[in-house]
């Protein structure tokens, strides 16, 4: 009977001990938090391999340590650490809403697809590609259009722009769908010729423009397979600020948001 009872012992001391790492000053560390860490780690697409599995092990062994040692001083009780445990479980719960709406109304192929034929068709026509020179008063955008007009080169009269962007380019805006722009700048740039330079200051907004139209050509569009996952992900944030609106809507409270 009594060697019954010690097999016994040793038996669930070995399972006990089957289901640690190792102890750290007496205390078990159990495999299942390396396994949560490698589950983490997987999950966005790191393989499983001896050497994964080996650092994980490490890593929570190394986290008992310190852990330990935070125990030991008493962080866990202070009020700090307290108000960041908070902030972690809320962030934790809204990350899981979003996975668990995101698992109840996915975006499919198919949404993606109609998304990006509907942009497609919203940008669908000419692009202009011009060079544009902002300044601040209509006498400066006259006194340029005279310079360009007297064989001054574009680009080096681009420098004095206070769109820094184009300046350091010599003005080139690139290619761009004429929607891009405020009215009264797509509305100069579209009546203009290829070469031709708007012969007054174009009024905006910003300042003061001077224009010229260096090329046309069809809009440009990547295939859908090419832009595909920054489609899914777009329609999935989307979703989600739906929802979110959905909840906020609805929830009883007289906070007004901005």
């Amino acid at each position: 009977m009594k060697l019954s009872l010690l097999a016994l012992l040793l038996s669930a001391s070995f399972a006990a001990q089957a289901q640690n790492i190792t102890t750290v000053n007496g205390k078990p560390v159990p495999k299942a938090r390396a396994e949560a860490l490698i589950q983490q780690v997987t999950k966005n697409g790191q393989p499983r391999t001896p050497e994964l599995e080996k650092q994980a092990k490490d890593e929570v062994v190394r986290r008992e340590v310190l852990i330990q040692e935070a125990e030991r001083r008493g962080i866990p009780a202070s009020a700090d650490f307290k108000a960041q445990m908070e902030l972690a479980r809320q962030a934790i719960m809204m990350r899981e809403l979003q996975t668990a709406v995101a698992k109840t109304s996915p975006v499919t192929d198919a949404d993606a697809e109609a998304e990006y034929n509907k942009v497609k068709a919203a940008q669908a026509g000419m692009e202009y590609r011009a060079r544009h020179i902002l300044v601040e008063t209509e006498a400066e955008a006259i006194d340029i259009i005279k310079k360009l007009n007297g064989g001054t080169k574009f680009e080096d009269l681009a420098s004095k722009s206070k769109d820094p962007g184009s300046a350091a380019r010599g003005g080139d805006l690139d290619w761009a769908n004429p929607n891009s722009y405020v009215p009264e700048f797509s509305q100069a740039m579209i009546a203009l010729k290829k070469g031709e330079l708007t012969q007054n200051p174009v009024k905006s907004q910003f300042g003061y423009h001077v224009i010229r139209l260096d090329d046309t050509r069809e809009a440009q569009f990547p295939p859908f397979a090419d832009v595909k996952g920054q489609v899914l992900q777009r329609l999935q944030q989307m979703r989600w600020a739906e929802f979110q609106k959905k909840l906020f809507d609805g929830a009883k409270t007289d906070y007004k948001f901005d």
